[in-house]
């Protein structure tokens, strides 16, 4: 388990390297009726590190760990795209040969953004599995340093800079929404608050057909779900089959509950969030807050909430689409 001294170790190797992504109030635009206008929600826009996603937090720290021999064997990872930037950018700062093994349904975008900050890509199927196995059958054959996309407890204290930033931009905030997909985010978020402030709350916001953390909470172990099942959802940031181990134990610890949201609700937070351009989200950088707009009732009647817009890094046409 991460310690805050673990976070504030991470949030110095940060400096220089990350932005300090300000709070910014939700303006409601057509809100559910169920929403209670006495509930504010800030919003933690992590679309605005270097490669439109909070993931450079975690892969940073964790390159930056590592020892100049291990530094020398190159770094391997694999990611459907965000963690792929976030590891390409990190071992392109340091000097690190990076390979990534993306599956073949990633987004063009992130394909493309990783490619051009330098790492080898190796495509593989739709799987969260299938990547995981040709990492390590690779690191294997090349001796190359794996950087987990979550189950590390480098990557967690990374991400988990955010919920110091969170608290010392709102002490008084009551409730934290954070996106769930392997856990690293959540993890280490929730880490980062409740040693800090126990009181306030944080909650994980899954989709409906990617729901494997909520049932992996429910059922005091990890459930996998199929990836043919995963991979149906919009939010492409979100299909791991399973969380990891690591995260799941600060999971247990740490956080309070996981709500999930459908696929039209997502796509309306989307909508919502796009009204500002400083708010733009990928599909999965708008979960957190469609579990805000759509799950009042299963949320805390808190008045001070943040939710984590974890990306922005969403398809062009996907983006004209929902502006008209």
């Amino acid at each position: 388990m991460i310690t805050l001294d673990d976070l504030h170790s991470a949030r110095t190797r940060l400096e220089g390297i990350t932005v300090r992504t300000p709070l910014i109030e939700f303006m409601w635009g057509q809100p559910p009726s169920a929403v209670q206008h006495d509930r504010r929600l800030f919003l933690k826009p992590e679309n605005q590190q270097p490669i439109g996603a909070f993931k450079l937090r975690g892969a940073y720290n964790k390159i930056a760990s590592l020892s100049a021999d291990e530094r020398k064997r190159g770094v391997i990872s694999y990611s459907s795209g965000n963690h792929a930037q976030g590891v390409a950018y990190a071992a392109r700062a340091l000097g690190v040969k990076a390979v990534i093994v993306m599956p073949n349904n990633a987004p063009a975008i992130k394909r493309e953004a990783t490619a051009a900050l330098g790492a080898d890509i190796v495509l593989v199927g739709p799987g969260s599995t299938e990547r995981q196995l040709k990492a390590e059958e690779l690191a294997a054959k090349h001796g190359y340093i794996i950087v987990p996309p979550y189950n590390d407890e480098k990557i967690i204290a990374g991400q988990g800079t955010m919920g110091l930033e969170i608290l010392e931009d709102m002490p008084d905030v009551e409730t934290v929404l954070s996106p769930v997909g392997g856990g690293g985010l959540i993890s280490g978020l929730a880490a980062a608050i409740k040693l800090s402030k126990p009181s306030v709350k944080v909650f994980g916001v899954e989709p409906e057909l990617a729901a494997d953390a909520q049932a992996s909470l429910r059922a005091g172990k990890i459930v996998q779900f199929p990836a043919e099942q995963v991979t149906r959802t919009i939010a492409d940031g979100l299909r791991t089959q399973s969380v990891g181990p690591i995260n799941f134990d600060h999971m247990q610890c740490f956080v309070d509950g996981i709500v999930t949201v459908t696929e039209d609700e997502i796509r309306e937070a989307m909508k919502q969030l796009a009204t500002n351009p400083e708010t733009v989200a990928e599909p999965s950088g708008a979960v957190a807050t469609a579990g805000f707009l759509f799950r009042a009732d299963q949320l805390p009647k808190t008045r001070l909430n943040v939710a984590i817009i974890s990306g922005g890094n969403i398809e062009p046409q996907m983006l004209e689409e929902l502006r008209r």
